[in-house]
């Protein structure tokens, strides 16, 4: 008998995790899309893998169920917070009117000045729960801040890393 769905929420929100925008573009759909997503993860680097999760009543679904279509996941540096925001509450405007964006080698959106991004095409998609694993197969890749901290989130906060701070041994 499993837990229930607050308790598991409760529990997961004392695992920190790092903070990105995944966007995509579909073949043939105009506009990008992105949303935030704190699901993200290494898989393998040979081939290099990467495995993001959506619930399934997200448009992104819609979108990352398509055959050709594309997506890039953005690494958010620790000023990027109102960024993070604008993907995750905003409806009703362009959430791509604010940021730096151009394009990498598969075309999805590129946020030009953040942590880092991975460039992807998706190699596979599995069903889990009310959620898609969508695995992506990074294309392209670039550090544009690699001396600056990354956006965390934990317990329900926004936090960051700070790169002055002494290492734990």
């Amino acid at each position: 008998m499993s837990i229930d769905s607050d308790a598991y929420r409760n529990t997961l929100r004392h695992f920190p995790a790092g903070v990105t925008i995944v966007t995509m573009k579909a073949a043939e759909v105009e506009s990008p899309h992105g949303l935030t997503i704190s699901a993200f993860s290494s898989i393998s680097p040979e081939p290099p893998l990467v495995m993001i999760t959506i619930d399934n009543r997200n448009y992104a679904c819609d979108l990352l169920d398509r055959p050709d279509t594309v997506f890039a996941v953005n690494i958010l540096a620790h000023d990027q917070m109102d960024l993070s925001n604008r993907f995750a509450w905003v409806k009703d405007e362009d959430r791509f009117a604010v940021g730096q964006w151009g394009t990498a080698a598969t075309g999805a959106p590129v946020l030009k000045n953040s942590l880092a991004w991975l460039d992807c095409t998706v190699a596979a998609r599995h069903q889990a729960g009310t959620n898609t694993i969508y695995i992506g197969e990074v294309q392209a890749s670039e550090v544009v801040r690699p001396d600056e901290s990354p956006l965390i989130y934990w317990n329900r906060k926004y936090r960051y890393i700070d790169p002055t701070s002494s290492e734990m041994s």
